[in-house]
């Protein structure tokens, strides 16, 4: 757990973020502007691209300059023997957070680099079989080709048409099963549309049949609610320079303390760390800023609240997306905006418009930053408002698309 002497040293620095939750519990604009004064943001820039990355609030990036300035002042002194073992504190404020042992926590650089562990090192031999979706992660995939080149797996791939139900996918994952599956890799929110998969259900009807599931969480740590326990999963990886606003490069992979001694790593430790969670980060001389700034911004997220922050993501995007549906029939959002399991990620599709065009068109002459995406069979743009969005930067993407659509990308 975080120190009560960490917790007021970033009170100090954030306290009008710490003085309104005190204060009221009413979601108000007023209170809303004061968490966006907690980011040093372009003001010329409309930002809702956080599935991609995010930029960390200011108190947080600050700590990490520190460290590094600190750092580079004596390296070996202060960054492998000072700033380095905090990492163990960071390990328990990560631990707390997703409801595990500290044991079970692994500090990454991304979910890519933590899901490459579990796509690489698991054992599997030549004929077996693994099942994943056209729409997981496209560097996951390429993962698993790699390793079907490698060492003769059978990779199958599901094309999920999008938004699905619970039942389609796990209807879909039931049929594809046969005697040699041995893995089952899933997002738990589709980055590319924000499409919640039943992750417990699969999990369920996998263990039995001895069928590992890993669990891509880039999208849901921090974002919508994520446990251990409430996914019973044995395998999980994220991000967290995204949805928590740590320092960019940090992620984390929970590994079911039974399941460590079997997952070989990426790069190689010593034989003595087989069943040691930090096997997984011997990764070399790297810094200790990015990592140690994590338990700061589990401070802000935890200050902010997970569901009073999830229902202002909600608000954003609905503010946007249910307009943009009202306001012509050549609008398709690939989101399922009233399952309760999704945030702030959505995707439109608009007819007639190609998607890399109008995300180049909204960047050159609004200054307004999306994702155009085309993968899996799923195309249209990708627009992820934060907790610092205003609603008039909503409104001003909002407006931007409608222009598109009545007089084009003129």
């Amino acid at each position: 757990m975080t120190s009560r002497r960490a917790f007021v040293a970033w009170a100090a620095a954030a306290p009008f973020v710490l003085r309104d939750v005190m204060a009221s519990p009413a979601d108000t604009e007023a209170y809303w502007s004061t968490i966006r004064r907690a980011f040093d943001l372009d003001p010329s820039v409309v930002y809702l691209n956080s599935a991609g990355l995010s930029p960390t609030p200011t108190t947080v990036f600050d700590a990490m300059l520190r460290d590094t300035r600190y750092s580079n002042t004596a390296p070996v002194q202060h960054l492998w023997r000072v700033l380095e073992p905090r990492v163990e504190g960071v390990r328990r404020d990560l631990a707390a957070e997703f409801g595990c042992d500290p044991e079970e926590i692994a500090i990454m650089r991304n979910a890519s680099e933590a899901m490459e562990i579990l796509i690489s090192g698991i054992p599997l031999r030549s004929g077996d079989e693994v099942i994943v979706t056209a729409q997981n992660y496209d560097r996951m995939l390429t993962t698993w080709d790699q390793r079907a080149r490698r060492d003769g797996i059978v990779v199958h791939t599901l094309s999920l048409s999008l938004p699905t139900s619970d039942d389609s996918v796990l209807g879909a994952i039931r049929s594809a099963i046969a005697p040699r599956t041995r893995v089952i890799e899933l997002p738990h929110l589709t980055n590319w549309t924000g499409q919640p998969l039943p992750i417990r259900e699969v999990i369920a009807l996998a263990r039995p049949l001895g069928i590992e599931v890993l669990v891509d969480g880039a999208q849901t740590f921090a974002h919508t609610p994520v446990s251990r326990d409430a996914l019973d999963c044995d395998y999980y990886a994220t991000s967290l320079h995204k949805w928590l606003l740590a320092p960019l490069g940090t992620g984390f992979l929970y590994v079911r303390r039974a399941k460590i001694r079997e997952l070989w790593p990426l790069m190689a430790a010593p034989a003595e760390r087989e069943n040691d969670i930090r096997k997984f980060e011997e990764i070399g001389t790297h810094p200790a800023a990015p990592h140690n700034g994590i338990t700061a911004a589990l401070l802000f997220h935890r200050a902010i609240g997970g569901p009073r922050k999830l229902a202002r993501l909600r608000f954003l995007r609905d503010r946007w997306a249910r307009a943009l549906m009202a306001e012509d029939a050549r609008v398709t959002v690939r989101t399922p905006l009233d399952d309760p399991r999704t945030g702030a990620i959505a995707l439109v599709d608009i007819e007639g418009l190609d998607t890399v065009k109008l995300a180049d068109w909204l960047w050159s002459r609004h200054h307004i930053v999306i994702s155009a995406i085309a993968f899996g069979g799923v195309t249209g743009v990708r627009v992820t408002p934060n907790v610092f969005t205003t609603p008039a930067e909503i409104d001003r993407f909002t407006d931007a698309v409608r222009a598109a659509l009545h007089r084009g990308l003129t």
